[in-house]
């Protein structure tokens, strides 16, 4: 079966530095997949490569089968493909409910609609006309994965997604990500925290450096690989 999102050694650079190097994973239909590693590993520059904000250097990108390096983000959400990007990235100047609509502007037909947003994130509906950025942090959290679902991703790409957030935050937001997951929609998340990225993932990559230093089912990997491949020693 054709994965979902296939990356096939891909590289990166910013200038002369070399963030990713012969970097491959893939996602099938359905799955979690964390992706997890320290700071500066590379995790953000794959998602960005991914939704097209940063193109791979070389390699290949495909979705479904297709190839998409070098496409742009908006014509991969048009294609099914979606971003909760870190630091959720609200607009200040918009409401919450106007911020939710932004994520609809493809016109992607789907289960996603702000009633279903709102029944998902309550406490959004009724906050909906406050500013964007008037919220708590885990509030803005779930804009932005309410944004994200508006425009009815197949896959959808969650930045860490549990950064700076107290931890009863973080399991409601997870909450909902399995939720998300239970409805059919593919996840592909980076997560800092590795304990919950073993815990909530299907299949794990680590990445050291911008390579991939271990992978697996997390019920088929040690605790000592894990430390070997997130720390580098």
């Amino acid at each position: 079966m054709t994965p979902v999102l296939s990356v096939q050694s891909i590289e990166s650079y910013y200038g002369q530095f070399q963030a990713l190097s012969g970097i491959s994973i893939a996602v099938e239909e359905g799955q979690t997949v964390a992706i997890i590693g320290a700071n500066g590993a590379g995790k953000s520059t794959l998602m960005k490569a991914i939704a097209g904000v940063h193109p791979p250097t070389k390699g290949a990108i495909q979705f479904r089968g297709k190839p998409i390096s070098g496409s742009s983000a908006y014509a991969l959400v048009q294609q099914g493909i979606a971003m909760v990007p870190e630091g959720r990235r609200i607009f200040p100047s918009l409401t919450v409910e106007d911020n939710l609509l932004v994520g609809a502007y493809s016109g992607r037909k789907g289960q996603w609609t702000l009633d279903k947003v709102y029944e998902l994130f309550p406490i959004l509906k009724e906050r909906r006309k406050n500013g964007g950025t008037d919220l708590s942090g885990g509030q803005q959290q779930m804009v932005a994965v309410g944004r994200a679902l508006m425009s009815n991703p197949e896959l959808i790409l969650m930045d860490e997604v549990s950064l700076g957030l107290a931890p009863i935050v973080v399991n409601e937001i997870y909450e909902v990500i399995r939720r998300i997951a239970a409805l059919g929609t593919t996840i592909l998340l980076v997560e800092q925290d590795v304990s919950r990225g073993l815990r909530e993932a299907s299949y794990v990559y680590c990445l050291l450096e911008g390579r991939i230093s271990l992978e697996g089912k997390p019920s088929d990997l040690k605790k000592e690989e894990i430390s070997r491949a997130y720390f580098g020693i």
